[in-house]
């Protein structure tokens, strides 16, 4: 793996955007950025008579043309950046879950649903999220309508980490704390839990009382924020700076998440780096957050 941030390109809003996130992103880190267009050729598949001889070229001349003109674009708008682009042969999944493997980060775009609460992830952007091997980050096109371009300095919004306290991982609570204090930001951290189902059972005397309910209720939310600052001691200790705020919730983790990233500047959410029955596995949380979240969101793989 190479210290570099890389941005996937297909010449859209989206994907733009991402080049932009991931340029922003490496001035922060001090790092190169990389903008990597794949491209397969398409062949003709109409009477040679038909075929305007050029049409090959004109083909090859657009995918060239894609991420050189974002990397004109983006030197122009970040002097100081360090910034390549790349025109690889081969189908979308595979250049860019290869480029996310030579990478510290890999950014791709992510399309807004019109009318609709929500976003629209593509099933490349699924394979190379699911499959990644490294982090990747999902970035929703700028509101045209929006004044000016996002700041490549601070003062950024503040980062969100969704932690599931069953299986904390050391990679994603680094990753999340590192880009707070790379960003000089606050970092909101939200657990969501359920009340165990037994919770609810007979006392014995054929009832379960409402002040039963509620004490032990009580006792299980001071039991979790408990976790949830332990598993936080370390990290606060590591990033002394990073101003820190603990959330612990009941109920379902993706539609806290949702709510706590509207307005941030990212989105931290972990991924099992495990496989299913049917393939590559992503569960429903993150699902969730990657199709509703207005925030870019980063999924960090863990064990």
């Amino acid at each position: 793996m190479s210290r570099i941030i890389t941005a996937g390109l297909d010449g859209s809003r989206e994907s733009l955007a991402a080049a932009d996130w991931a340029a922003r992103e490496s001035l922060l880190r001090d790092l190169p950025c990389r903008l990597v267009h794949a491209w397969e050729q398409q062949p003709y598949k109409y009477p040679t008579a038909y075929a305007p001889p050029a049409g090959q070229e004109l083909q090859r001349h657009w995918a060239e043309r894609v991420p050189r003109e974002a990397e004109e674009d983006l030197r122009r708008r970040y002097p100081s950046l360090r910034v390549s682009a790349d025109q690889v042969d081969g189908q979308p999944v595979p250049v860019l879950l290869a480029a996310a493997d030579d990478s510290e980060l890999l950014v791709i775009g992510s399309r807004g649903l019109s009318g609709i609460g929500g976003f629209l992830v593509g099933s490349v952007a699924l394979s190379v999220v699911a499959r990644a091997a490294h982090p990747v980050v999902l970035v929703r096109a700028e509101d045209p309508a929006a004044s000016g371009l996002r700041p490549a300095e601070p003062p950024f919004g503040e980062v969100v980490l969704g932690l599931d306290l069953r299986r904390p991982s050391d990679a994603l609570i680094e990753f999340a704390f590192d880009a707070a204090a790379s960003r000089t930001s606050a970092l909101r951290v939200v657990h969501g839990w359920s009340t165990p189902a037994y919770y609810g059972m007979d006392t014995g005397f054929g009832y379960t009382s409402g002040a039963a309910m509620s004490d032990l209720g009580g006792e299980l939310a001071a039991q979790k924020a408990i976790e949830l600052a332990e598993a936080l001691r370390p990290w606060r200790e590591k990033f002394p700076g990073v101003e820190v705020t603990e959330t612990s919730v009941t109920g379902g983790a993706a539609h806290h998440l949702v709510e706590a990233a509207s307005g941030a500047g990212l989105l931290v959410i972990g991924r099992r780096s495990r496989g299913s029955a049917i393939g590559t596995y992503l569960g429903p949380v993150a699902h969730a957050v990657m199709h509703h979240a207005a925030s870019p969101v980063a999924v960090v793989p863990h064990d």
